[in-house]
């Protein structure tokens, strides 16, 4: 089952656009480089977390568990 590119397309622009373009606008005072930060921060921090888990979700690392019977009965009846 292969996973669609428009949701890491979308994101990855959108967290771009957070951690990448969003700092350059922030109005000059004395906590600017502070709300930068945490732009940025916020940014890679929130894509990465996101990513894992969408890409945890292409390839599960655990499977249903079903008992031996079941497997059996899904075997005769899906031939």
């Amino acid at each position: 089952m292969a996973a669609s590119a428009y949701p890491f397309i979308i994101l990855t622009l959108f967290w771009f656009l957070v951690g990448g373009i969003l700092p350059w606008f922030v109005p000059k005072g004395v906590n600017r480089g502070i709300i930068q930060t945490m732009l940025v921060l916020t940014a890679v921090c929130c894509y990465l977390f996101w990513l894992c888990c969408y890409m945890a979700q292409m390839n599960p690392l655990i499977g249903p568990q079903l008992p031996k019977q079941t497997l059996a009965v899904m075997m005769e009846v899906w031939k």
